[in-house]
Order: C-alpha cells, then sequence, then structure tokens
C-alpha cells in the first residue's frame, strides 16, 4: 500500500485522536508513506523538483497551528490503548533534490544570538548520498523522519507537532534511520500512525533549530505487540538499544532516559537494578537528541552484545 502525501492525506501543525484515518493496515502489514515538508517560504528557485502536492497543501491555506506537515494517519486494524506499536523502518529515501534549512531570531538553542532570519536552500544529491553545502562542502546523507507518532490520548485534544511526548512525534532522534525500528504506545484507538519532518542530514542538538528539511518516502512495517509493556517511546538499531526522555529540562531528560535504560538492562540481563545502573555508567552512552523543540530530548544508547 503506498499512502501520497496531498491535501486530503496530509494534516499540518497537530496530531489528533479524531482525525479519521486515510488508509489501514493489518498488523505486521508494509506501507509506503509519501511526505512533503515546508511552507510556501522555504521553496527554491528554478531548477529544483517541487512535488506538486506540496504546492497543493499550500494553496489549501496556512495551518491551524505552526508545525510540520504529516502524511496520516494509517491505522492499524485491531489497536487498542495498551497495546504497543512496532514501527520498522524498512527504506527511506529522498523525494527531492534539494533541502532547506534556516535560523530564526528567538529560536534555537541561541535563541538570542542570531537576530536575523536566515534561509538556505541545499542541494541533494540521492545517486552520491551527498548535499552541497554554499561554501562546497560535500556532507553525507543519513535521512531519517524527524516525526514520527501515533494518536494522543483522546483528552489531550488537539496538540502540535512540535513538541515529542509519550506518542512520539518530533523526536528528531538521528539513529532512526533505515533499518532500526521504533516502538511506541498506542494511546487511540487504530494507533492512528503518521510520519514527516523528513530530514536529509541532522547533528544531534539539532542546535540551529532545523536539519536539511526535505520530502522523503519511508517504506514501514506496522505490527502490534501485546507482549510489551510500554507507555514510552523507545528503539533498537541491528547493535544497539535506545530509551529516549523527553522534557524541558535536559537535566530531567537524562534522568527520564536513564531510568529506563536501567530497566531495560535489568530486565534483558536478568540482573538487578543496581548491577543495571553500574553497567549503564560503564558501557552505557547518553546522547543530547535535540535542544530546541521546547521539550527537549535526550537518549541513551547500550549495545545488545553486552546483556
Amino acid at each position: 500500500m503506498i499512502v501520497e502525501a496531498g491535501p486530503k492525506t496530509c494534516h499540518w501543525g497537530y496530531f489528533d485522536a479524531s482525525l479519521s484515518p486515510v488508509a489501514t493496515v493489518a498488523s505486521g502489514d508494509e506501507v509506503t508513506i509519501n511526505t512533503v515538508s515546508g511552507g510556501p517560504q522555504v521553496l527554491p528557485g528554478e531548477g529544483f523538483h517541487v512535488p506538486p502536492e506540496l504546492h497543493e497543501i499550500h494553496a489549501a491555506g496556512a495551518p491551524a497551528m505552526p508545525g510540520h506537515i504529516l502524511t496520516g494517519p494509517v491505522a492499524v486494524a485491531g489497536a487498542k490503548p495498551g497495546d504497543v506499536l512496532q514501527v520498522d523502518i524498512l527504506d527511506v529515501q529522498l523525494r527531492q533534490d534539494w533541502g532547506y534549512n534556516f535560523i530564526r531570531p528567538l529560536a534555537g538553542t541561541l535563541p538570542l544570538d542570531f537576530p536575523q532570519m536566515h534561509h538556505t536552500t541545499i542541494p541533494l544529491d540521492a545517486k552520491r548520498g551527498e548535499a552541497t553545502m554554499p561554501w562546497g562542502l560535500k556532507l553525507p546523507l543519513a535521512p531519517f523522519f524527524g516525526v514520527m507518532g501515533v494518536a494522543p490520548p483522546p483528552a489531550w485534544g488537539r496538540i502540535s507537532t512540535i513538541e515529542p511526548r509519550a506518542h512520539g512525534g518530533n523526536l528528531d532522534n538521528k539513529e532512526l534511520v533505515a533499518g532500526t525500528t521504533l516502538y511506541l504506545p498506542v494511546l487511540a484507538e487504530g494507533a492512528l500512525f503518521s510520519c514527516g519532518d523528513g530530514h536529509g542530514a541532522q547533528g544531534d542538538g539539532e542546535v540551529c533549530v532545523t536539519a536539511i528539511e526535505t520530502a522523503l518516502q519511508g517504506r514501514f512495517r506496522l505490527t502490534l505487540r501485546r507482549d510489551m509493556d510500554l507507555t514510552y517511546p523507545e528503539a533498537e538499531t541491528p547493535t544497539h538499544f535506545i530509551t529516549m526522555g523527553m522534557h524541558p529540562d535536559l537535566d530531567v531528560c537524562v534522568e527520564i532516559a536513564l531510568r529506563r535504560m536501567i530497566a531495560l538492562v535489568a530486565s534483558r540481563a536478568g540482573i538487578t537494578r543496581e548491577q543495571a545502573y553500574m553497567l549503564c555508567s560503564l558501557a552505557g552512552d547518553l546522547r543530547i537528541t535535540q535542544t530546541v523543540n521546547r521539550e527537549k530530548g535526550v537518549h541513551m544508547i547500550m549495545q545488545k552484545a553486552l546483556l
């Protein structure tokens, strides 16, 4: 199944459990989702390919609240609150030959240091897997979706796509490339998975508030898990487990990610919490995910081979 981007399949700026699904899949099915990114102000000059559906979305009007253009939601038949949605990220491909980056006043990790808006169009070469920076640097691409999430609990109402929370959303975790798996707690009937905010490349931190923002195509396998007790996003790569923490205070982010890793290590290795805490100190790595989404992020990684 392919879910195309467009005015009828995209929601701009928000997550909402009351959204009707644009498609429904069975647990274990694969779905390909096409996404677009950015408002009219980020469009490039002549010579670049702009997906026509991006123009159509712009023509439909400005979003109700600032945020990302997401494609979805895709329902998973039978999903209920308390389940876990396993999102296997099977493939991620560029959909256009450009991305953009901007710095804006009063935003980012240094909100007072850059008083002028600064927008850059960045050419992308899919065959070479690189971006060409304005000063000539060829920057390797590692595309991933900044936003992957399920619907929030119905009681939350309509929430912004900007802040990452328990439903996932704007995680901006650069580890989540093709070949990795994201686990999300199901918080509403059908799970209602959406994605967007395509990134061609991003550093840990995403400090200026944007990565190389671009349009991506993702191929996912969506599987319901009823054998997991999970209330917060977690992930794994072929070699590492990943726990996450989101909060306005980075210290609290660290505590959340660390506590979750201690629990994961103790459970998988069959050791005490004290022993797991020790192993986290000796072999776990804490990394800043992003510092710019009001709710900041920290993730901790641990080698699978150690457990």
